[in-house]
C-alpha cells in the first residue's frame, strides 16, 4: 500500500532515516488498524448482506420480520408487566370490581400473550436461520466447487496459497457451524439485539433521565466491542494453530480411517499413533486456553465493573426519584427492567456475533481460493490462449512435441526443455526415464492439464492448442498411475471414459471382457450394478489388481467411443509379473493400429512396444526399438540388463530395478 512505502534514505548519516523510519511505523499502524477495522467491520458485513438474498428472499424478510418481533416484543413485555406491578395497590384498595382490577387484568393477559409470542417465535427463528443457513451454504459450497472444477488444467488447485484457502474454508463447512451461511443469518440475528437495546434505552429516557440512557447505552456499546476486539483476536490465535490441528487431523484420520487400517495393527503403531494425537490435540488446545485466558479474563473483568457501576447508577436514581414521587411504581418497574435488560443483552451478543465474526473469516478464504484461482488461470492464459476450433480432427500421421519446455508455476526449473518427440500414429510408444526426467510431466502437457511456457504439441500439423478444450481431451484416453476409484457403479466406473456419449452397456461389456473382469463381475449380485465400495449395501471392494484393470476397461471404452490417443502411465504397476505380461501381450493384440504412449519403469513391459523413447533432463537422449537400443549399448541397455541380472537371481517383480532411480514420476 502507499503509506507502507519505505522512506526516502540518504546515503550519508543514519539519523534522518531513523526519524523517518520511526514516523511510518507510527503513521502505518494506526492506518492498519483502520484498513484491518473497514475490511471486517464494513467490507465484511456488505460481503455477508449482500449474500443473504441467495437463501431466498421469502425467507429473509419472513426470518427479518421474526427478528424485529422478537427485538420488539420483549419491550412490550417489559411495559405491560411493569403497568401490572402499578395497578396492584390500586387494584387491592378498589376490590375486584374497580377500574384499576380490571387495567390490571388487560395488561395481565396482555403480557401473557406476548410471552407465549416469544415463546413460539423463538423456535420459529432458530428453525428460519438453520434453513436460510443451510441454503446458503448449499449455494456456496456448490460455486466452491464449480471455481475449483472451471480450470482447464490442474496448475490452480495445486497451487500451495489455493489449497490452504480451500482447506480453511472447507473446514468451515465441515464443521456446519459458524459458515457462511450463519454468518448470514446471524446478521439477521442482530437486528433483534438492536431493536431490544434501542428499545429499552427509549423506556429508561421515558420514565428517567436521558443521560442515564446515554450512560447505560454507551456501557453496553463498550462491552459489545470490547467483545468483538477479543473475538477478532481470539479467531486469529487459530490462525497460529492451523498447523497443529492441522497435523491432529491427519493422526485422526490415519488412526480411525478402514485405509490405514491393517498396516497400524502390524506394525504395532496403535499406541503410537493414539499417543500423538493425544499430544498434539494437547498442544493445540493448550495454546487456545492460554490466548483465550490472555484476551478474555482480564478485559472482561473491567468490562463487567462497568456494567455493574452503569447499571447501579441508573438503580441509584430511579430509586431516587420514586422516592421524591417524580416516577410512579410502574416506572419504577420499567426502569429496572429496561436497566438490567439492556446490561444483560450485553452478554447475549457473542451468540450472533461469533456466527458473524467466524462467518466473514470463512468468506474471506473462500474469496482467497476463488482470487489465487484466477491469478493462477490469468498466469496460464497468458502463456497460451485457446481458440473455440471444436472440430474433431483424425489422428492420421503424428502427435509432435516441438521444442516443448515447461517448469511448474512457482519453480523456475525445466522439467522439459525444448523437448522435440514425435509419437507416430498407429504405433506403441514407450517413453522411460530416471526419477524426475518429466515422463509424467509429459502427459500431463499432452492432454492439456498444463500448456508448455515455450513450443507447442502439434496433430497433425495443427498446434493442439488450437482445439476446443473438450474436443482436445476426447481424442484422449488416458489411465493414470494413481487413476481415480469411483465409488459407483461398475457401469458407471467404465462409461465415465465417454460421458459426452449415451451409456453404451454393450461397449461397456465389452471393455470389462477385454481386460479379463467379465467372469468376476458378472457373478456380484448385483452384476454390473454394484457399486465399488463397501461404504454401501451390497457393495463389494475390490483389489488393487482389479481396480487397475477397471480403470484399463475405462480407457479402452474411451477408444471405442472416439478417442484417438492411449496413454497409460504405469499401467500394470498393481500387477504380478505374470499377469503383467499376459496383459501386455494382449494389450498389444486390442490395441494394434491405436497410437498409444505407454510409461513404466519396467523393461518386460517396454521391450514390446514398437518404439522406446529414453528421457533424461527434459529432453530425448535414447530412441529407437528394444533391439536397437540394446546394440546401442546407453543408459537403456545398462538397465535392462541390470533389471536381467536381477531377475535371473529369482527376484520378484517389484525389486527388478532400481526403482528409485527409474520409477518415480515427476
Amino acid at each position: 500500500m502507499w503509506w507502507s512505502r519505505k522512506p526516502f534514505s540518504r546515503r550519508s548519516g543514519s539519523g534522518p532515516t531513523e526519524e523517518a523510519s520511526s514516523l511510518s511505523l507510527a503513521v502505518s499502524g494506526p492506518r492498519k488498524q483502520i484498513s484491518r477495522w473497514w475490511r471486517e467491520a464494513v467490507l465484511g458485513r456488505l460481503r455477508v448482506i449482500r449474500c443473504i438474498p441467495q437463501g431466498g428472499l421469502k425467507l429473509a424478510f419472513a426470518l427479518l420480520a421474526v427478528n424485529i418481533l422478537l427485538g420488539l416484543l420483549p419491550v412490550a413485555f417489559i411495559v405491560a408487566m411493569s403497568t401490572v406491578i402499578g395497578k396492584v395497590p390500586d387494584a387491592v384498595a378498589g376490590g375486584g370490581d374497580s377500574s384499576a382490577t380490571n387495567t390490571l387484568t388487560r395488561f395481565f393477559l396482555l403480557a401473557a400473550a406476548i410471552f407465549i409470542l416469544q415463546e413460539v417465535l423463538t423456535p420459529v427463528q432458530t428453525l428460519l436461520g438453520e434453513l436460510m443457513s443451510r441454503r446458503i451454504d448449499g449455494h456456496l459450497q456448490s460455486n466452491l466447487i464449480a471455481v475449483a472444477l472451471r480450470s482447464e488444467g490442474i496448475g490452480p488447485i495445486e497451487d500451495p496459497a489455493a489449497l490452504d484457502a480451500l482447506d480453511e474454508v472447507s473446514r468451515y463447512f465441515e464443521r456446519r457451524m459458524d459458515t457462511p451461511g450463519a454468518a448470514c443469518a446471524g446478521m439477521l440475528a442482530l437486528v433483534a439485539r438492536y431493536l431490544r437495546l434501542i428499545g429499552l434505552l427509549a423506556l429508561i429516557t421515558m420514565v428517567s433521565h436521558l443521560w442515564l440512557a446515554v450512560a447505560l447505552g454507551s456501557a453496553v456499546i463498550t462491552f459489545r466491542i470490547g467483545q468483538r476486539g477479543g473475538l477478532r483476536i481470539f479467531i486469529r490465535i487459530f490462525d497460529k494453530v492451523n498447523p497443529v490441528f492441522r497435523r491432529t487431523r491427519y493422526l485422526r484420520e490415519v488412526a480411525m480411517g478402514p485405509r490405514d487400517a491393517k498396516e497400524l495393527r502390524i506394525f504395532g503403531l496403535t499406541a503410537w499413533f493414539s499417543e500423538q494425537y493425544a499430544a498434539s490435540y494437547s498442544a493445540a488446545e493448550r495454546q487456545v486456553v492460554r490466548e483465550r485466558r490472555r484476551v478474555y479474563l482480564w478485559p472482561y473483568l473491567g468490562y463487567t465493573a462497568v456494567g455493574l457501576a452503569s447499571t447501579s447508577l441508573v438503580y441509584v436514581f430511579l430509586a431516587n426519584d420514586a422516592v421524591e414521587g417524580r416516577i410512579s411504581l410502574a416506572e419504577l418497574a420499567i426502569g429496572l427492567q429496561a436497566a438490567a435488560g439492556a446490561v444483560l443483552l450485553g452478554s447475549q451478543y457473542p451468540e450472533a456475533d461469533t456466527q458473524t465474526l467466524v462467518g466473514i473469516r470463512a468468506f474471506e478464504a473462500l474469496e482467497t481460493f476463488e482470487r489465487r484461482i484466477a491469478e493462477v488461470e490469468r498466469s496460464v492464459s497468458s502463456v497460451s490462449s485457446r481458440q473455440a476450433m471444436n472440430t474433431t480432427p483424425n489422428l492420421r500421421r503424428n502427435v509432435c512435441f516441438e521444442n516443448v519446455s515447461f517448469s511448474y508455476p512457482g519453480s523456475n526449473r525445466l522439467v522439459l526443455d525444448h523437448l522435440n518427440l514425435e509419437l507416430p500414429a498407429g504405433v506403441c510408444t514407450a517413453v522411460v526415464g530416471l526419477n524426475g526426467a518429466g515422463k509424467t510431466t509429459l502427459v500431463k502437457i499432452l492432454t492439456g492439464l498444463y500448456e508448455p511456457i515455450a513450443g507447442r504439441i502439434t496433430l497433425d500439423g495443427t498446434d493442439m492448442r488450437a482445439l476446443d478444450i473438450d474436443t482436445r481431451r476426447r481424442l484422449v484416453s488416458v489411465v493414470f498411475q494413481d487413476f481415480v476409484r469411483y465409488q459407483m457403479s461398475v457401469a458407471d466406473n467404465v462409461a465415465f471414459g465417454a460421458v459426452h456419449k449415451e451409456k453404451d452397456m454393450a461397449a461397456v461389456r465389452d471393455a470389462i471382457q477385454r481386460v479379463g473382469l467379465l467372469d468376476f463381475l458378472d457373478a456380484l449380485p448385483h452384476g454390473f450394478d454394484t457399486v465399488l465400495s463397501r461404504s454401501y449395501e451390497s457393495g463389494v471392494e475390490l483389489s488393487g489388481g482389479q481396480w487397475q484393470r477397471i480403470a484399463i476397461a475405462r480407457s479402452l471404452y474411451a477408444l471405442d467411443k472416439g478417442a484417438q490417443l492411449l496413454i497409460l502411465d504405469e499401467p500394470t504397476s498393481a500387477l504380478d509379473v505374470r499377469a503383467e505380461s499376459a496383459f501386455f501381450d494382449s494389450f498389444v493384440e486390442m490395441t494394434r493400429g491405436v497410437t498409444s504412449v505407454l510409461i513404466s519403469h519396467r523393461f518386460s513391459s517396454v521391450r514390446r512396444a514398437d518404439r522406446i523413447v529414453v528421457i533424461d533432463g527434459g529432453h530425448v537422449v535414447e530412441q529407437g526399438t528394444h533391439d536397437e537400443l540394446m546394440s546401442m549399448g546407453g543408459d537403456y541397455a545398462r538397465l535392462f540388463n541390470l533389471q536381467a541380472e536381477r531377475f535371473a537371481r529369482g527376484l520378484t517383480a517389484e525389486g527388478e530395478i532400481d526403482s528409485a532411480r527409474f520409477g518415480g514420476a515427476q
